[in-house]
């Protein structure tokens, strides 16, 4: 670690790869280990703690999987067009059963009466007073649906790490859970800096500016499964920066805005490595390479850069695996689309470019259009965009033509 008394001069002698960076936040996060029951009606974007078995079979009975009539597939067999087999007709009731020569009116979903084993389709019948004939010969089982065709009760379902969504609650109340284990949200205080910054409401100054990296980054903390502290703006002053980050310890994740780069102002490394260990300063990213990474008392500490756009692209590079690795849950990948480039996005040897675009349709070929390649503190670059192209480090841009990936990050579960 550089000493502070030279870290304000030196500037960034080395980057941090972003893989290496969030390996290394990776070994200072542990999952928090807090787990409560929820019932089905409130577990809508939980995560679950435990693995879930069904409790019983789905469908739990013999049903017809088609509207039609209840059989016996024997007494079908040879029928034809030509020569069909003509059935005695019933309606069913509760107690209705199927014997020799019967066949009894049943609607998809309902149970299969006892005695039958085979439903035909009313597409497949005629009905002449109180005989049916069945015009095609069906193999036992024929459009029936068994006990346990969809779910067997028993059957493993879901791992601990799973984000529950509708279909899985709708999955889970038809075998019978109604309520499961899940982690309890990850508590992330995020705690914004900077002398220059004044609160919602206020009319700023000359050399002021409205904070609003704070509540950009507690939405994204809810967003991600997580529950945030968004505390007031604290001023690049040592001793209420420590005393900020001592009141939130308790946290499960630190995060702060501001204040994470080399200049006089830049005081929140020095801090969190007086009170624990930076373990990364200096990001080979751009925009937001002035990102820094450390833990105090085992919590984890994301330290942000104040300009908006490269706050948002640390968040998601890496708040955002912190928290679900906190909260105990997975890390989806980007939800993205292919799309061909309109222009060159240029990119620095050595350093993983995000480029913000824009996403179209020309003449049937989706096409993604630079918003701005460069630039940190252009909050319209990311808010206009529907997503970014990362340029791997190993490249030295890309060229107009080349097919993309746009990750469209803003739209992370």
């Amino acid at each position: 670690m550089t000493h502070t008394g030279d870290r304000h001069h030196a500037g960034f002698k080395e980057r941090t790869r972003v893989a290496d960076a969030r390996d290394a936040l990776r070994d200072a996060v542990d999952a928090h280990g807090r787990t409560e029951r929820a019932p089905l009606t409130e577990a809508d974007g939980r995560t679950l703690a435990a693995t879930v078995t069904a409790e019983r079979n789905v469908p739990h009975y013999d049903r017809a999987a088609m509207d039609g009539y209840a059989v016996r597939a024997e007494d079908t067999f040879g029928a034809s067009d030509r020569s069909p087999a003509v059935l005695d007709r019933y309606e069913a009731d509760e107690d209705a059963t199927v014997g020799p020569g019967e066949a009894v009116r049943v609607h998809t979903g309902s149970a299969l009466p006892e005695g039958a084993d085979a439903v035909v389709m009313i597409e497949q019948v005629e009905e002449v007073g109180r005989e049916v004939e069945v015009f095609t010969a069906l193999a036992e089982g024929k459009n029936v649906g068994d006990v346990g065709e969809d779910v067997e009760a028993g059957q493993h379902l879901y791992d601990p790490g799973h984000r529950l969504r509708p279909s899985d609650l709708g999955m889970l109340r038809s075998v019978g859970v109604d309520e499961v284990e899940v982690y309890q949200p990850p508590e992330v205080a995020v705690i914004p800096t900077g002398e220059e910054l004044v609160e919602a409401g206020e009319t700023p100054d000359p050399g002021e500016v409205v904070e609003t990296n704070g509540l950009t980054v507690s939405r994204f903390v809810e967003r991600w499964g997580g529950e945030a502290r968004y505390r007031d703006v604290v001023t690049d002053d040592e001793d209420k920066l420590r005393e900020a980050l001592e009141r939130d310890r308790d946290a499960d994740v630190l995060v702060t805005t501001g204040g994470s780069s080399v200049g006089e102002r830049d005081l929140i490394p020095e801090v969190v490595d007086e009170l624990g260990e930076v373990l990364v300063h200096g990001v080979a990213l751009k925009p937001g390479h002035p990102v820094a990474l450390g833990v105090v008392d085992g919590t984890p500490v994301v330290m942000l850069p104040g300009y908006p756009v490269a706050c948002i692209i640390n968040a998601v590079q890496f708040l955002r695996p912190a928290l679900k690795w906190a909260g105990g849950m997975s890390v989806p990948d980007f939800p993205s689309t292919q799309a061909t480039l309109t222009r060159k996005i240029p990119s620095e040897p050595g350093v993983r470019t995000f480029a913000r675009v824009q996403v179209s349709e020309e003449e049937g070929e989706t096409v993604a259009e630079p918003v701005r390649t460069s630039g940190s503190g252009i909050l319209s670059s990311v808010a206009l965009a529907d997503g970014w192209v990362q340029v791997p480090e190993e490249s030295e841009g890309i060229a107009e033509g080349k097919t993309v990936t746009v990750e469209k990050w803003e739209e992370l579960p």
